[in-house]
């Protein structure tokens, strides 16, 4: 399913697609005062050290960062867009966080030349290529703890749109399972891990729908603007001129022998 995950998106109704969907997230991550994030720190608590530093793979706009900043004494964060990092940026200031460091590269390609009690990574896994080196490198660069923070369900609306415009039953094409593969590549190193799941959601305003659930069929189809009249009148009739999506994700962590 990975090689449908990361196809390039056929988006052509809006040019400042990619911009606005990048804002779009943000603002998602910050629903409820970054709930996502707030619940994952709190899955996380009996770990969590005021005196740890820790490395972040891929923060996008501080989904984990912001609310994890208030437990530890420093993080780390390694993020490629430069779109993200500018959002990043602009919600560390808003919340007057400065206990961050920055560093605008890729994971695969980032020279770290120190190692942290704790290394994580949220909603990261459907972009990397090779897992087992990722974890890898997760390991490398930890002395306690690795942890991982994925969705793991989809939406029923956006299941329901992608049959209905896309005209194809939906057998998970685009279903977040890059944690169960994780898992079973930890298992067989015979790491033991501590597994928690939660619920998350964020609202949603018309555009903000359009544009999400084109993110998911820009994958399968061409989203010209009849295909975002369809999302358009689609959504109206499901769920209005606002939407609460309604996700779960999960919390794996495991501890690394000294």
């Amino acid at each position: 399913m990975r090689s449908e995950r990361i196809r390039k998106l056929r988006i052509t109704y809006d040019k400042d697609f990619q911009i606005k969907s990048a804002a779009d997230f943000s603002n998602r991550c910050k629903w409820n005062d970054y709930e996502f994030g707030r619940k994952v720190v709190n899955i996380l608590k009996d770990i969590l050290d005021k005196d740890f530093e820790v490395l972040e793979i891929g923060p996008g706009p501080g989904t984990l960062t912001i609310p994890l900043s208030e437990k530890v004494r420093k993080i780390i964060c390694i993020e490629a867009s430069k779109t993200n990092l500018q959002i990043l940026k602009e919600n560390l200031k808003e919340k007057e966080i400065k206990n961050f460091e920055l560093i605008n590269e890729y994971w695969e390609k980032a020279k770290i030349e120190s190692s942290f009690d704790l290394v994580v990574c949220s909603h990261f896994l459907w972009m990397v290529e090779d897992l087992e080196k990722h974890l890898e490198r997760m390991e490398q660069f930890s002395n306690r703890y690795c942890v991982i923070v994925q969705p793991c369900g989809r939406d029923k609306i956006v299941k329901k749109a992608f049959e209905e415009i896309c005209e194809e039953r939906y057998t998970g094409q685009f279903e977040p399972d890059a944690d169960y593969f994780a898992y079973v590549i930890l298992r067989e190193w015979s790491r033991v891990l501590d597994i928690r799941y939660f619920k998350y959601s964020f609202k949603l305003n018309l555009e903000e729908g359009i544009r999400y659930i084109a993110s998911f069929l820009g994958k399968f189809i061409e989203v010209d603007e009849l295909v975002a009249d369809k999302i358009k009148n689609f959504l109206i009739a499901e769920v209005g001129e606002s939407w609460v999506v309604k996700n779960k994700a999960v919390v794996m962590w495991w501890e690394l022998e000294k």
